[in-house]
């Protein structure tokens, strides 16, 4: 079975841990151990987040002034080939036979996106007021107020097209683990000619892995994070997790958009397409340390068109 498996930000950094490079790598270890408990029966590509990671970099960029600080698109680059790598080295390590390989990917997305005229997505540290003026005529960043100062944001279009992925489908079916789409990918745009150039913006990790499941013709879709299943009237007293839906049933309830909803939509996405094709897909969503049961459809999540 070919399994896309998508890890949450949880898997490298768990809330309220600092950015340290090893607790960074206690995590990821701990992830290559679970991810090997299903490897030995599946077809696996994995992608990741890398927001707590972009936003270090920006930090430390920004802390040095004799250069302007580099290209969103680049630090995307930067922080894919650093969790790309320890992802990749840990998997070999759990996992001495099997073939594993991390790829830089590149995510075509829409110049005309609507995200592109109002940015939405947070990234890097939090700003003084003080700095708004100068960030905005610096940098040309947009600014917005949060508590404690300004943070910046950042378009966050829809993934159109994996530029990688005739490389990720000739490696799976020679058997090779292939760990992609760091972050939702590196955005760039196409102009008229088909000359490619990056863009400041990130892409929706999750929706970038719904749309590689879909391409590469997945079985699953596993969304991973740091809840065990996607719950019915969050928030509520009558909160209670939903361990099968449809995407029917999901439509009726409400997730937050900056946590269980792209989750939601990713999965539903995928579903659907792969019902349109003539069905015997699903996606899950569920807590990395139970990835053997969320496989075997005993734990988490599972999701079907209906």
């Amino acid at each position: 079975m070919l399994i896309v498996l998508a890890l949450g930000g949880n898997a490298l950094l768990k809330k309220g841990e600092p950015l340290e490079a090893d607790i960074q790598k206690d995590n990821i270890v701990r992830a290559a151990r679970s991810i090997a408990e299903i490897a030995g029966d599946h077809t696996l590509v994995i992608t990741h987040g890398n927001g707590p990671q972009v936003g270090l970099l920006a930090l430390q960029g920004e802390s040095y002034k004799s250069v302007r600080p580099y290209p969103l698109d680049i630090l995307d680059a930067e922080s894919a080939g650093m969790l790309g790598y320890q992802l990749a080295q840990q998997l070999l390590n759990a996992m001495p036979e099997r073939e594993v390989v991390a790829l830089l990917t590149q995510v075509l997305v829409d110049g005309n996106d609507r995200a592109f005229k109002q940015p939405t997505k947070p990234i890097g540290p939090v700003y003084k007021k003080s700095d708004k003026q100068r960030l905005a005529d610096q940098a040309g960043w947009t600014m917005v107020e949060v508590e404690g100062g300004l943070r910046r944001v950042v378009p966050s279009p829809e993934p159109q097209r994996i530029l990688e992925l005739p490389s990720i489908k000739l490696l799976t079916e020679h058997g090779v683990m292939v760990v992609c789409a760091g972050g939702g990918g590196i955005p760039v745009l196409m102009d008229h000619q088909g000359k490619l150039q990056g863009v400041a913006a990130v892409v929706d990790k999750d929706l970038t892995s719904a749309v590689l499941a879909t391409e590469l013709r997945a079985d699953r879709l596993l969304l991973l994070t740091d809840v065990d299943a996607v719950y019915a009237d969050w928030g509520a007293d009558t909160a209670r997790p939903m361990n099968r839906a449809t995407i029917g049933e999901l439509a009726q309830q409400h997730f937050e958009a900056g946590t269980m909803g792209p989750k939601i939509a990713a999965a539903c996405r995928f579903v659907a397409a792969g019902a349109a094709r003539g069905g015997g897909v699903s996606a899950h969503i569920g807590n990395l340390d139970n990835i053997a049961d969320i496989v075997a459809g005993r734990g988490g999540t599972v999701i079907i068109a209906g």
